[in-house]
């Protein structure tokens, strides 16, 4: 058997594309033979993921799953939002949620975690599908949310089917117990966060850096007035307020009844509002803009205009 070198696993993955750990396993399973470990790495899928891996992927979906005083949140990306279709995707969305639950928000601890019923890892199991269904993929981040008495209450915007959906969300209530009242809040302040997007959850978890910025925006408007400063002071703290009332989740007025509080439909049914997190689909991705006609064009081989 040939001697595994480290400049023979160099030429394999430049030759394939495929991870250095895939290229060293290829080679030992070939006993050093580069063309039969590039034919190992094309019949386990992993040549052809690994040259997908270069192309954006800010498609997929967010998947949700929740259990007793607990839920959690993943978003895996794909190329196309036709993937998102797809029912092994789906699955994988959904299975990985399910492992967030006890595994935790540690993207690289989900990854290296166990994938149920196959014998690989996440990552490798994320691996198979990209080479099944031909795009890059990608397990972008997870969220975990959890109380000890209450209920953590999960809502999915543009949902493809439970549990499954574009934007997802987790709300966390602390409640002496876990009653349906409190989950049914939970996942209307969910359908809330979904349409508001709300930047914190009181006013002291503002961002001192947003805070700051538009403090001085709202200064120079107010002194553009001419009134004297004692009245600009006034005219800033209120306008402060109202800053707040569009950016705090507590702060605002509940969607459902277009009167409340958040803060105040929280306190009457008896809760605590301790957390939350919203995740859209593809959100802080810069995604490619391509000329859908020239490539077209190029892929028939006409020439287009200049």
């Amino acid at each position: 058997m040939a001697e595994i070198t480290a400049a023979l696993v160099k030429e394999l993955r430049e030759r394939s594309g495929a991870g250095m750990g895939d290229c060293k396993k290829a080679l030992v399973e070939s006993e050093g033979n580069v063309e039969e470990a590039i034919d190992w790495l094309r019949k386990k899928g992993l040549s052809a993921a690994a040259k997908k891996s270069g192309r954006v992927a800010a498609e997929g979906l967010i998947g949700v799953a929740s259990s007793p005083r607990v839920a959690a949140m993943v978003e895996v990306n794909a190329e196309t939002d036709f993937v998102g279709r797809n029912e092994a995707f789906q699955n994988f969305v959904s299975t990985v949620a399910q492992l967030a639950l006890t595994i935790g928000e540690d993207v690289e601890a989900l990854k290296a975690a166990a994938y149920p019923g196959t014998g690989r890892t996440v990552a490798e199991e994320l691996v198979q599908l990209v080479a099944t269904v031909g795009e890059n993929m990608n397990l972008r981040r997870a969220k975990v949310l959890r109380v000890e008495s209450g209920a953590v209450a999960t809502y999915t915007h543009n949902t493809l089917k439970p549990g499954l959906g574009k934007i997802g969300c987790l709300v966390a209530l602390k409640a002496p117990t876990e009653e349906d009242a409190i989950v049914t809040l939970g996942r209307q302040i969910g359908m809330h966060i979904a349409a508001t997007n709300p930047a914190a959850l009181d006013v002291t978890s503002v961002d001192p850096a947003s805070l700051e910025r538009e403090r001085a925006v709202l200064v120079e408007q107010a002194r553009a007035s001419g009134k004297p400063e004692a009245i600009i002071e006034k005219m800033v703290d209120g306008r402060i307020k109202k800053f707040y009332e569009e950016v705090v989740l507590l702060e605002q007025i509940f969607v459902v009844d277009g009167e409340n509080r958040v803060s105040a439909v929280v306190k009457k049914a008896g809760a605590e509002l301790v957390g939350f997190a919203r995740f859209q689909l593809g959100e802080g991705i810069e995604k490619e803009v391509g000329d859908f006609a020239a490539e077209v064009a190029a892929a028939a081989g006409i020439k287009q205009p200049a």
